[in-house]
């Protein structure tokens, strides 16, 4: 690991705990949906809501190549 990706490191570690404090929810949120496992089937959804109230809404049914996309992207097996 180089000098430079020690720097990048360190900025993406301060965002995140930036982020953190920022909304303190987000993680615990992340940490119960980890605890009980993303399984196919599952459906994630995501709301944005502008300044304004314009509001747009998605959702994905987790299919089995979503979860080894999620593997692959954490650094599981």
């Amino acid at each position: 690991m180089g000098i430079g990706n020690i720097g990048n490191m360190m900025k993406v570690m301060n965002a995140w705990n930036t982020f953190k404090q920022n909304h303190p929810k987000f993680p615990a949120f992340c940490s119960a949906v980890s605890r009980r496992g993303i399984r196919e089937g599952s459906i994630l959804e995501v709301t944005y809501i502008s300044p304004e109230g314009e509001k747009l809404t998605t959702n994905i049914k987790v299919q089995a190549s979503d979860l080894e996309l999620l593997r692959e992207l954490s650094g599981g097996n």
